[in-house]
Order: structure tokens, then C-alpha cells, then sequence
């Protein structure tokens, strides 16, 4: 139910002192994670059966209930040599141990001598022998987007081309976007100017479906950096109107687009005699009234 972790990279070395801190956040978690087990549910939790209170010998959570590993990228010497005789167990799997630490016993994981086998992957991630990383990045599938601009971080810091990892730049710069979009509101209104400012309309937009382009921006922020025609793009004719007076729908119009698509009656409505007998042939109008006996 409960995993407690040490990782040492190959700058650090997996001694006696980091199995004692080890031993130490392990106490300070398991105290914790009792605490919170034994307290009951929080405040505005919905009511439950009262359950009876556990007896003061069972206030902490079994020590079953929690494993330990100590994980080193290569292999502790030191700690070796600090282990009392018969303390390391070695298993069925190459490069992984179980070692008597005090009362306790720590799975040790010794990545530089792990089996190549596809479901190590993630380990070899973490090695510091150049095949082993090659493998782990050629076999490692990332189930999210910050796993997989891990992936690519750790290939472009070894300078390593791998043909069977199809994830480009381009991927990478959307997956970084998208990344972006889903943390923009916690962003300050500052960082968020800056970060538009420094991503071009193209970029802003490669690739995002309509709500990811959208997603935590309020309108200025929408439209920040957008000409007219960009923001107006796929939008209807209703839409496009909405919230616009009659002066500012119709400026930019000449005459005949004003009046396109208007019956006589619409076009005439509001326009007093001599505005709607301005411009027509004097002629024509006697020729009117006689026809119609006025």
C-alpha cells in the first residue's frame, strides 16, 4: 500500500548514511500516513457508520503495509563493504538485491546491472552506461505528455538519434504548448503576456483543437496579437454581428450593400416623401400618378 523510494544517481554513491536516511523518512511517513489513516474523515466529508477507534497498540499502520528500495544507477561498493555478513540477498533478477538493514529489509536496485528486457525501460532511463540509455529510450513508452518531453529531453541531452523513437520537434513544441494550456490560469498575467508575446499565431495554434487553443485564456487574452481577419476565422455571420450596434454593422458599407437583401417597404421604412421622391425623374412620377388616377 505504501512504497518509501531512495534514488542515488551516478554522481552520488548509495552508502550506509543514505540507507539510515532512508530508514529515517520511512518512520516520519509511516507516522504520517497513520495519523491520517486513524483520524477519521475530514470535516465536511459525508457521515458515515462511526467506526470504533483502533487500540492504542494498532495506532500504527502495520509494517507490512510498507516497502522500501533504494535505487543506485551504478553499483555501491561502499555500501557493500559496509553490510554485515550475510545482509545482501541476491535474487532471481540480475542486479537487484534484498538487503537486512536493522529491522528492516530494503529492496536494493542496482540499474547499471539490470536485465535489458523492454518492461526495465523506465529504469534504464536512469543508467549511465550510453547502450543501456540507448535501449530504455528506444523501448520506453510514455503514457503522458510530461513523460514523453522527458524522453526527449534525456535523448537531446545525449545528442542520441534514435530511428524507432518517432517523436520530433515539432511534437515536442506541441506537447510543451498543450502543457502550457493546461497551466495557463496559474500563470501571473505578466508571465502570460510573455509567454504570448513569445509564441507566434502559427505556433500558438499548430496542431490544438478548437478548446485547447482556448483553454484558461479570457477574451483579451483570446484575441491579444490577432489581426481582424484571424480573429473573425470560422466564425458565422450571426456570430461575427453579435453584440455589434446597427451604425457599427453597417460602416465600411457603400449603398447598395446596406440595402441587399431588403423588400421596397424595408428599404423605404423611416424616409419622409421628398427623401423617398429624391432622385427619381419628375416625368416618371406624373407618369405614376396618371396611371393610378391620382
Amino acid at each position: 500500500a505504501h512504497n518509501v523510494l531512495s534514488y542515488k544517481s551516478k554522481q552520488e554513491a548509495l552508502d550506509g548514511w543514505a540507507m539510515e536516511e532512508l530508514i529515517g523518512h520511512y518512520v516520519t511517513y509511516r507516522k504520517l500516513a497513520s495519523i491520517q489513516a486513524f483520524s477519521g474523515p475530514p470535516a465536511n466529508a459525508p457521515s458515515a457508520d462511526p467506526v470504533e477507534p483502533p487500540a492504542a497498540a494498532e495506532r500504527l499502520l502495520p509494517e507490512a503495509a510498507f516497502h522500501l528500495y533504494a535505487v543506485a544507477t551504478r553499483h555501491p561498493t561502499k555500501l557493500f563493504a559496509q553490510l554485515a555478513p550475510g545482509a545482501p540477498h541476491p535474487t532471481d533478477w540480475p542486479g537487484v538485491y534484498d538487503v537486512d538493514w536493522g529491522s528492516r529489509r530494503i529492496r536494493l536496485i542496482v540499474l547499471n546491472a539490470l536485465t535489458k528486457h523492454p518492461r526495465n525501460a523506465p529504469w534504464e532511463l536512469f543508467a549511465s552506461q550510453m547502450d543501456r540509455i540507448r535501449y530504455g529510450l528506444a523501448h520506453y513508452q510514455p503514457r503522458s505528455r510530461a513523460a514523453r518531453l522527458l524522453r526527449y529531453h534525456l535523448a537531446n541531452i545525449h545528442r542520441l538519434e534514435l530511428p524507432t523513437m518517432a517523436y520530433t520537434l515539432e511534437d515536442f513544441k506541441l506537447d510543451t504548448y498543450r502543457m502550457l494550456i493546461d497551466d495557463f490560469h496559474a500563470l501571473s498575467p505578466e508571465e502570460r503576456q510573455a509567454l504570448l508575446e513569445r509564441m507566434d499565431v502559427a505556433d500558438r495554434l499548430r496542431g490544438l483543437a478548437a478548446e485547447e487553443r482556448l483553454r484558461g485564456l479570457d477574451a483579451e487574452d483570446r484575441l491579444r496579437g490577432l489581426d481582424p481577419e484571424e480573429r473573425l476565422r470560422g466564425l458565422a455571420a450571426e456570430e461575427r454581428l453579435r453584440g455589434l450596434d446597427p451604425e457599427e454593422r453597417l460602416r465600411g458599407l457603400d449603398p447598395e450593400e446596406r440595402l441587399r437583401g431588403l423588400d421596397p417597404e424595408e428599404r423605404l421604412r423611416g424616409l419622409g416623401p421628398e427623401e423617398r421622391l429624391r432622385g427619381l425623374d419628375p416625368e416618371q412620377v406624373k407618369a405614376w400618378l396618371n396611371r393610378t388616377g391620382h
